[in-house]
């Protein structure tokens, strides 16, 4: 039998299972927007939702604090972070710079296997406007982007700017809307046609011009909704960040 003062493996692999259980359903939650920025995360109320004892729920929490997803108050309880707008502004920046070279470098290469991958993505994105269908746009928009990193085979780039894109994966839910996904399909296309085309030049403006797209409608959003950003910030004369 083991005393409460030795170590158990056993428990602690279940104590483990149940904080990664916890800590994956509530970043599900928190990066879809089922929980939104501000929500209240009440223990108690955690606890009977999985099952489990105050310990996984304060670790899983932690763990969402260090990612920047949850702020933990001894005080007042733990609550969703708000977006920082300024940590936004970064991340598109470091996107665009990222993935405008990607595009100008597959330019280049004319490779005839990824674009007929990059057209069969599209042509699902089409059949996703048409129906409105927003979470499968939003999965063939992230694999589009990743599909054109990958085809690079740079392991550090891809690492890069995938934690780049999950740390924007709220701001693109909040910005989603038909009217977005319908634009967002048409940049795309010109990417892709810049692809085909083997104009190097090309693709890397359409690349810019996609996600500064998104930056200014963050920009208008943060406007109207100013209760989402920890940080609101009005922005400079000349529209840069």
């Amino acid at each position: 039998m083991t005393s409460s003062t030795e170590f158990s493996p056993a428990i602690a692999t279940r104590r483990g299972g149940a904080t990664d259980h916890v800590a994956n359903a509530l970043r599900q939650s928190i990066v879809t927007l089922e929980l939104v920025p501000g929500a209240q995360l009440d223990k108690r109320v955690l606890t009977a939702r999985f099952g489990v004892s105050r310990f996984p729920i304060s670790e899983a929490l932690n763990r969402l604090k260090r990612e920047g997803l949850v702020d933990v108050r001894p005080q007042s309880g733990s609550r969703v972070s708000l977006i920082r707008l300024s940590d936004a502004e970064e991340n598109l920046f470091m996107r665009r710079a990222l993935e405008a070279e990607v595009a100008e470098a597959l330019a280049r290469r004319g490779d005839a296997d990824l674009l007929a991958e990059l057209k069969d993505n599209l042509r699902r994105q089409k059949i996703a406007v048409d129906t409105d269908d927003r979470e499968d746009f939003h999965a063939l928009d992230l694999a589009l982007h990743d599909r054109m990193v990958e085809a690079l085979a740079f392991p550090r780039l891809r690492a890069i700017t995938e934690s780049v894109r999950l740390s924007l994966d709220r701001v693109r839910r909040l910005l989603g809307s038909p009217r977005r996904h319908a634009v967002t399909y048409g940049e795309h296309v010109q990417i892709v046609a810049a692809l085909e085309a083997g104009r190097p030049d090309d693709a890397r403006a359409a690349m810019v011009a996609h996600i500064d797209a998104v930056l200014t409608e963050l920009r208008i959003f943060c406007r109207k909704h100013p209760e989402v950003f920890a940080d609101l910030t009005a922005p400079s004369a000349d529209g840069r960040p």
